[in-house]
């Protein structure tokens, strides 16, 4: 057997019907870019997510910048975030001319409360804690110590749609919130998109406005803006998918929690709290042996993936910000143990058997 990271094909042929049926009534509209299907995916966004809008943008990355940008982030700033995310977290702080700022995470590798109030200065802006592989950081505590120093509290929930914490949704925890529709993500388009979520008036117009040029209408800009809108086509295929969301992340859930207990005491598994509800966007274990685990696997037909093997704060990139090796001991102690296994709603109980018996095997080998 072999056993796919992804198979983004299988979802395909599961709603192919529909979204061609979708994709061609867009079509034949002729109303391609900022139209109906748009105004409508946005308001179930929002209804989904517990919050009064959405805003539907090109990508995630773009999400992220809209929102700092609305708030006003520049050069002179600094955003704090964590340092074991994807590269766009920290490229969206450095894209409005501020400085990211790094915060080590916790053992739910998502940024540490415990070490958040160190990292702010009299420069910090904003906090952008990172939902990694679709579990929601320790918001609570996150949201007291920015309200203490005045500064905002900027969601990066791109892996997170559909996760929920103490019985709120993630997206609806800052003041705002970036989602990515990746075709990587739990709820994908067939191409790229992302969504602002927040309850600001202000900052939702402002952003509408900004992801279009900064026009006011066809022929007045009030600003300059970019050109970053989720077009009529996507936002087609993403309401039919919002309506299938709860059911795939169900599923996510069901494949991790099959994991957890075939491959305890065999690696680290994900330990949820009880109050909070991951979509395992990702299905992350850790283990000291990583990089043979993953040959062995390779190997034997499972296909894995590290996310991710380097830290942001080690990266070249980076290099200008001062940081260095043992800056933020537990992201690079992660970056050197996880290895994220095959999970996807149509991943089958015969394929995750597969894969859960070839962790032990490579465990009774070793």
């Amino acid at each position: 057997m072999q056993v796919k990271f992804v198979d983004l094909g299988r979802q395909y042929q599961d709603l192919r019907r529909e979204i061609l049926d979708a994709v061609d009534e867009v079509f034949k509209s002729g109303w391609y870019v900022l139209g109906p299907k748009l105004e409508q995916f946005e308001y179930e966004f929002a209804e989904y997510c517990g919050v009064k809008h959405a805003v539907g943008v090109g990508n995630g990355s773009d999400a992220l910048y809209l929102i700092l940008d609305a708030l006003n982030v520049g050069p002179g700033d600094e955003v704090i975030t964590a340092p074991n995310s994807y590269i766009a977290s920290a490229a969206a702080i450095a894209r409005t001319g501020a400085t990211p700022v790094f915060c080590d995470v916790g053992d739910d590798m998502n940024l540490d409360p415990a070490q958040l109030e160190a990292a702010i200065t009299n420069r910090t802006k904003a906090v952008m804690p990172v939902h990694l592989t679709g579990r929601i950081a320790k918001m609570e505590q996150i949201q007291e110590i920015a309200g203490r120093h005045q500064v905002h509290v900027v969601e990066d929930a791109a892996q997170s749609v559909g996760a929920s914490r103490k019985g709120k949704q993630a997206g609806s925890f800052g003041v705002a919130a970036g989602f990515s529709l990746h075709p990587l993500k739990n709820l994908f388009v067939h191409g790229d998109g992302g969504v602002v979520t927040t309850d600001s008036d202000e900052l939702a117009d402002r952003i509408r406005q900004s992801r279009n040029h900064g026009l006011k209408n066809r022929d007045e800009a009030e600003f300059w803006g970019i050109n970053s809108r989720l077009d009529e086509a996507q936002a087609a295929i993403g309401l039919i998918k919002l309506r299938h969301i709860d059911q795939w992340n169900s599923r996510h859930r069901e494949i991790a929690e099959y994991y957890s207990d075939a491959l305890r005491g065999v690696v680290d598994v994900p330990v949820e709290a009880e109050d909070e509800s991951s979509v395992y966007h990702r299905y992350m274990i850790r283990t000291l042996k990583r990089d043979g685990l993953a040959e062995y696997l390779a190997e034997n037909g499972v296909e894995t993936k590290v996310n991710y093997r380097v830290p942001l704060h080690l990266m070249p990139a980076a290099n200008e910000l001062g940081y260095g090796q043992g800056s933020f001991p537990v992201s690079e102690e992660l970056a050197n143990t996880i290895l994220s296994l095959p999970l996807y709603a149509s991943l089958t109980d015969d394929e995750s058997e597969f894969v859960a018996h070839a962790v032990r095997s490579f465990d009774r080998r070793t």
